[in-house]
């Protein structure tokens, strides 16, 4: 349906007042079509905002999407800081567990917001709450307000997690 709305609002070409459209509505105009009216950075930062469930994880559509995000961010490495984060948005969802570790905790609160993990980014998370070397401090450290910070995480958490949070 969003598909077939954006032929009929791109009809006599594309408008520009798109900021005005359902941010998932830009998920299926390509970037380069977005340009002529904004920038790259305002296009992913609406995607960044959009239910990317609207398409299936392991689409193409939607690697294509954030191929595309990390490369107009020009990030040149695995790690992302904590502006591209922000404009990225729910695409770090899709992110490898390498980017999650080399970004160590400036991803985390984004992370947050995601549904579901693959095994390599459960890894990765698990990796950086173990460190300790986040915002929220050592796993031993945590009160119940930094559980509640984190609670979209704790599914993640394994054994050796749990077992460090005080009582």
């Amino acid at each position: 349906q969003l598909s077939c709305l954006l032929k009929m609002v791109t009809l006599h070409g594309i408008p520009e007042d798109l900021n005005s459209y359902p941010k998932d509505l830009l998920m299926f105009l390509s970037p380069s079509d977005y340009a002529a009216t904004g920038n790259c950075r305002q296009y992913f930062s609406n995607i960044g905002k959009a239910n990317l469930d609207v398409l299936p994880r392991e689409s193409p559509q939607r690697k294509q999407l954030l191929l595309e995000a990390l490369a107009c961010l020009k990030i040149p490495g695995t790690q992302i800081n904590e502006e591209n984060a922000e404009i990225l948005g729910r695409l770090v969802c899709d992110l490898r567990g390498e980017y999650i570790r080399s970004s160590g905790g400036n991803l985390l609160e984004h992370l947050i917001q995601c549904d579901s993990f693959l095994p390599d980014q459960e890894e990765a998370i698990r990796s950086i709450i173990s460190s300790g070397n986040t915002t929220f401090g050592p796993p031993a450290a945590w009160s119940a307000f930094t559980l509640r910070e984190l609670s979209g995480l704790i599914p993640v958490f394994d054994h050796s997690i749990l077992q460090e949070i005080p009582k």
